[in-house]
């Protein structure tokens, strides 16, 4: 009996780690063009966007309206290449958490009374793809990958964190 559940047990993980490349990539593929539409909403209504940061009380709202319409567009193409990607998702995520605090602060603190508020919040969604995307790397199916793949180390500084996810494996 130990034998047939490790057996298929052993199946399972093998079959769900042939999707995790695949997932990774329908995130990056979707959620970065989610983020190019908004950072291309953004780069053509600056001047709305510049009002809003100022109603958000957001310091300095035309640099900062300029600064997050040029990371998400950017940012969103990143993803969807797959290139750079801890990279982009680290300012990614922080630009979704920024969005929480003011945008969307009583969504952000209803998240423990009232959960559906606060997954139902428009930075929800952005924020967990940039932190599967931060945590889990892009995949293997990545430009990350690639650059990994053909130039090692070098091309990531060296650093393990760096490598997309499953390349560490390959060493």
């Amino acid at each position: 009996m130990k034998s047939i559940l490790e057996k298929y047990y052993g199946f399972l993980n093998r079959a769900a780690e042939g999707l995790q490349s695949p997932f990774l990539l329908l995130v990056r593929l979707y959620w970065g063009w989610q983020f190019i539409e908004t950072g291309w909403g953004k780069i053509n209504n600056i001047p709305k966007v510049t009002g809003f940061f100022a109603e958000l009380g957001i310091p300095f709202p035309a640099v900062n309206a300029h600064f997050v319409a040029g990371l998400e567009l950017a940012g969103g193409i990143l993803l969807v290449l797959g290139l750079a990607s801890r990279l982009v998702a680290l300012p990614l995520t922080i630009n979704m958490l920024v969005a929480y605090m003011t945008a969307d602060r009583e969504a952000l603190f209803a998240v423990i009374s009232d959960p559906d508020r606060f997954y139902a919040a428009a930075p929800y969604t952005f924020l967990v793809a940039s932190l599967v995307v931060l945590i889990f790397g892009p995949g293997r199916i990545a430009v990350d990958a690639w650059l990994w793949r053909r130039y090692g180390r070098s091309a990531a500084g060296g650093a393990d964190a760096a490598s997309p996810a499953g390349a560490e494996e390959a060493e």
